[in-house]
């Protein structure tokens, strides 16, 4: 059986190539893999490397090359309508809080023909229409992707900078304690006693220059 691994896009399919057609609903048009039988006799496994929705006059290709094209096939929906707008809009809001998909037109809504939601729409005060057609509901779409927030992931890598430059000079001024030759108990006690105070304001002036001699009067 041959194999279909590719999708044509209505606007690229050539139509020499077509062999036959399948008509699928919107389900069968949005699985990643299904055997299949077109109009025309042809059997064909469709075997996509990921999941998506094939739109009306798309295509696949098999591996030699030939392409099936793909209609979107009628089926069972409701045509919502409404003579209040606000009604209507509200319809729309609540279908999408149950995750009911819906097609929607400047005329109507659309949603599959199901008696539950049927009875959400007349509750609602709308008005369900039965009738057969092609059904292609809203795409889902992301309220936040944090792949493409550039400048927030940038800002938070600049504060995790900050953070580790804090570290270093932190490790610095350790540094410098040992290195004034006090012992270990007293430099031990001024490190932490520097820690509680604004050890980033005292420690990272430029040209501070200030020296923890006999004299010194800082507050240690």
């Amino acid at each position: 059986m041959q194999r279909a691994t590719t999708i044509v896009r209505k606007a690229a399919v050539r139509p020499d190539a077509v062999v036959d057609e399948v008509a699928l609903d919107h389900a069968a048009r949005s699985r990643r893999s299904a055997a299949l039988t077109a109009q025309g006799g042809l059997a064909f496994r469709l075997d996509l490397d990921r999941a998506t929705t094939l739109e009306d006059g798309d295509a696949v290709r098999l591996e030699d090359g030939r392409l099936v094209r793909v209609l979107a096939a009628p089926q069972a929906l409701l045509a919502v309508t409404a003579e209040n707008p606000v009604r209507l809009t509200r319809l729309a809001w609540q279908l999408g809080s149950n995750h009911v998909q819906a097609e929607m037109t400047a005329d109507a809504l659309y949603v599959l023909d199901d008696p539950v939601v049927a009875e959400l729409i007349r509750g609602q005060g709308c008005t369900a229409t039965a009738l057969q057609r092609p059904f292609r509901p809203e795409k889902e779409v992301e309220a936040h992707d944090h792949t493409t927030c550039g400048h927030d992931h940038h800002h938070h890598g600049h504060e995790h900078q900050a953070h580790d430059h804090h570290g270093h000079d932190h490790h610095d001024h350790g540094h410098d304690h040992h290195a004034h030759g006090h012992d270990h108990d007293h430099a031990h006690h001024d490190h932490g006693h520097s820690h509680g105070h604004s050890h980033g304001h005292e420690h990272h002036a430029p040209g501070h220059g200030h020296v923890h001699g006999p004299g010194c009067k800082h507050g240690h």
